[in-house]
């Protein structure tokens, strides 16, 4: 279902018909995000994990799991949070990705992101850098997550 709709917006984009994002193409995401089983969190540290898996199980989603590995190579890349999902997808099969790490260039500030199985960004998230907002790292976190359900239309049960 997915694809269809990625293609059919492919297509109207190619035929200059493209007028924005479709109620069903949002709800198609919705669903697949709901029905993931096999969910990672690509990191070293356990604390993004657990505000993860606070806010997923707030809106009724199913856990994701540690997927630890040294992720700090994604740093060297110019958007160190999609690399390190990328990694993740590289390493593990999964249904679905939740990475946060760096936007870009140091001082740039957070990006989180979903990426699907086939590495295709569902939603995502940003955050100023802690230096600027002054949150704690588990309120950046718990508000980037939050918000990156959200702009999906998802709500707290």
């Amino acid at each position: 279902m997915l694809e269809e709709y990625i293609y059919n917006a492919y297509m109207e984009s190619f035929e200059n018909k493209r007028r924005g994002d479709k109620l069903e193409e949002i709800e198609s995401i919705q669903k697949y995000i709901r029905s993931a089983k096999k969910i990672v969190i690509p990191n070293w540290t356990t604390t993004k994990v657990k505000i993860i898996n606070k806010v997923l199980n707030e809106f009724n989603l199913n856990s994701a799991k540690h997927f630890e590995f040294p992720t700090n190579s994604a740093d060297f890349f110019r958007m160190p949070a999609l690399a390190k999902a990328q990694m993740a997808l590289d390493l593990c099969d999964c249904d679905l990705v939740i990475a946060r790490g760096r936007l870009g260039i140091p001082g740039s500030g957070s990006l989180m992101l979903f990426l699907d199985s086939k590495g295709r960004i569902l939603t995502g998230a940003c955050s100023a850098s802690h230096v600027v907002h002054g949150k704690s790292l588990e309120s950046a976190v718990y508000d980037e997550i939050t918000e990156c359900l959200e702009r999906i239309g998802l709500t707290k049960e």
